[in-house]
């Protein structure tokens, strides 16, 4: 694994982001790990994890020259990355939406720096039904900008009960052509649990949900600029 992965999944279980256990997931499946990005909640944290975020970025080498983040989670994550850049010299614009177009004042439901004509990379969690990314895009290209790439914390590397074999980062690949970036997937946090004496019980229990729901590495054959994980 690269450096970031394994800072990123080290964070994670410091902040209690990422926790061992059994968990009901939305989909309704009996998960072995649970993320949760909320938990980085300490400024700390949130730098710490920002300097994952552009690791992870800057590695895949996306062009790209505007942040987005999709609320709700999407916005610290963002503005985290945003001063991440600043201080490694980048000065990036910055942008999100609101859940509820606002009425008054200036109105609308973008908020930040105009969009039109710049090449916009969205930040956020993860991509689980991928209903978020799919408003957030369009979003963006009605602001006038262009969906450059999406980065995300974690990708669970899962498919979905019905429809085809792909995981939700890659379907949205698969529609929009625009590449996905992890920080880390869950093949990461095998090879993680792997090398820790504490975890090597969890790692039998990720690999067998693994081989119940996920799409394992050599199964992932992902489109030209597609899925990094």
């Amino acid at each position: 694994m690269t450096d970031h992965r394994t800072r990123f999944l080290q964070l994670a279980l410091r902040a209690e982001a990422l926790r061992f256990g059994e968990f009901t997931l939305k989909s309704g499946r009996l998960s072995p790990y649970f993320f949760n990005a909320g938990r980085f909640d300490s400024g700390a944290a949130l730098a710490g994890l920002a300097g994952c975020y552009a690791d992870a970025v800057d590695t895949a080498g996306l062009d790209f020259d505007l942040l987005f983040g999709p609320a709700y989670k999407g916005i610290p994550l963002a503005t985290a990355l945003a001063c991440e850049y600043a201080r490694r010299g980048r000065d990036l614009p910055l942008a999100f939406n609101r859940k509820e177009a606002k009425t008054h004042g200036e109105g609308g439901t973008l908020i930040g720096a105009p969009l039109a004509g710049k090449r916009v990379l969205i930040v956020d969690d993860v991509i689980t039904a991928g209903t978020a990314i799919r408003e957030a895009l369009g979003l963006i290209r009605d602001g006038g900008g262009t969906p450059a790439g999406i980065v995300i914390a974690l990708d669970r590397q899962e498919v979905p009960p019905d429809g085809p074999a792909l995981s939700a980062a890659e379907a949205v690949t698969a529609e929009s052509g625009i590449p996905v970036i992890a920080v880390a997937g869950l093949d990461d946090l095998l090879a993680f649990a792997g090398e820790s004496a504490e975890l090597l019980d969890q790692r039998t229990r990720l690999l067998a949900y693994r081989a119940r729901y996920g799409r394992r590495a050599d199964q992932i054959d992902a489109p030209t600029g597609g899925t990094a994980t």
